[in-house]
């Protein structure tokens, strides 16, 4: 059965930062892309950032330069970190393998 258990999120002032962590199991994961996704409330769901299995990354617009995508294949972990945090940021975070999403983990930014 394949799980995907994000952890790591929590309260951020602005220009902070945080660490999420996505633990994953029941799949092979060093061959599969992974994903992390984000939706704030009363937005729709929103595409923060992909690592293919190669490990070339891909980013939205919105956080290009604050956010980095890693992943560790010897722990079946994926990871993101959020950096130079904006209110904006405010929303459940989901990593995601194709037909796969977690339970998600809440970003709350505020002062």
């Amino acid at each position: 059965e394949v799980q995907l258990v994000e952890s790591g999120g929590g309260l951020a002032q602005p220009g902070g930062s945080l660490r999420l962590s996505c633990a994953a199991s029941g799949f092979a994961f060093s061959i599969y892309a992974m994903s992390w996704v984000r939706q704030a409330p009363g937005k729709e769901l929103e595409w923060v950032s992909t690592i293919t299995s190669g490990g070339l990354t891909s980013y939205a617009t919105s956080v290009k330069g604050r956010f980095t995508i890693s992943r560790d294949n010897a722990k079946n972990t994926l990871y993101l970190q959020l950096n130079s945090l904006q209110t904006e940021d405010t929303a459940m975070y989901y990593c995601e393998r194709i037909g796969n999403r977690g339970q998600g983990t809440q970003v709350t930014v505020s002062s």
